[in-house]
């Protein structure tokens, strides 16, 4: 019988990523996990940042992104310590890849919007009053291409979606707004059911006023959309509004409340990681939906 266990297989000398030694052992996910962690000959170099991200099934909410399964499947090498070497040069060749991703999906996002926007009768009008950010894994470069159903849908996209935040002066003609949705909303649907597009955008549009009333960080709801306006960063449009916003998101206090959240989530992050490591058996859906990952959720913009 073949030994396919985690040590057996790296024996090769060539480092894998989680999903990789995965597909090869036939493990299920939580349980290679601990098995890499527990393992002292395996030595294992996660990639990429981690941000906050805001969950609702979360004690106060904060936790971070990627969740502990995507981290590792995705974003993490293993390997043999004596391979570290080896380990390094492929981390190393990952982050390249996941950065490539996320400056390829920033491209598409700009251009896409660039081409509705130019698309209008009134194109000078939203490049002087209307902003559009983007936000989510592509900001902090930490795009992928995994294969996910979208939730309406349930066609396959291209791994991360696009999350993109319009925001137009106060004052901006409410049937402007209203056709601009529309635009973008039909080249969202030829994004998704194109077979050599397959890219999600997820999008919202508001107005100053309800922006600010948002950054009061009141409910669940205003506590992401403000996390999304401070993280993300400008890429058409109006780059005064851009900066109304900014100086809003400080007026507000919304960067000192974000870093209180980010520690919160970090110590959450810890706290899951010990959890998990002392256990020995499966945890339940619930448990795992807290600690392990967290589903795609329909409701991260607003």
């Amino acid at each position: 019988m073949t030994d396919r266990s985690p040590q057996h297989i790296l024996q090769s000398g060539k480092p894998l990523t989680g999903k990789g030694l995965r597909d090869l052992t036939g493990m299920d996910e939580l349980s290679l996990w601990r098995y890499c962690h527990q393992n002292p000959d395996i030595l294992l170099k996660i990639v990429g940042k981690r941000y906050l991200r805001l969950d609702r099934q979360v004690k106060g909410f904060a936790r971070l992104s990627p969740s502990i399964k995507r981290e590792f499947l995705t974003y993490t090498v293993c390997g043999l310590k004596k391979d570290a070497e080896e380990i390094s040069c492929h981390a190393h060749s990952l982050a390249g890849e996941t950065q490539k991703i996320s400056r390829e999906k920033f491209r598409f996002a700009r251009d896409t919007i660039a081409k509705v926007v130019g698309s209008l009768d009134f194109c000078g009008r939203v490049n002087e009053q209307v902003c559009f950010i983007i936000a989510g894994d592509i900001v902090y470069e930490m795009a992928h291409l995994e294969p996910r159903p979208e939730v309406s849908t349930g066609r396959l996209v291209k791994g991360s979606d696009l999350d993109i935040i319009i925001v137009a002066e106060e004052g901006f003609p409410d049937d402007l707004l209203a056709f601009l949705d529309k635009a973008i909303y039909q080249e969202k649907y030829m994004c998704l059911i194109k077979p050599d597009i397959r890219e999600e955008i997820d999008y919202i549009i508001k107005d100053m006023r309800k922006t600010r009333d948002q950054l009061k960080f009141d409910r669940f709801e205003h506590m992401v959309a403000s996390k999304i306006l401070w993280e993300g960063k400008y890429f058409d449009g109006s780059k005064k509004v851009f900066e109304q916003i900014q100086k809003m998101l400080k007026e507000f206090h919304i960067p000192e409340k974000i870093a209180h959240l980010k520690r919160e989530a970090e110590k959450n992050r810890e706290e899951a990681q010990m959890f998990l490591l002392k256990g020995t058996s499966r945890i339940t859906e619930e448990e795992s939906h807290k600690l392990f990952y967290t589903k795609e959720e329909a409701e991260e913009i607003y």
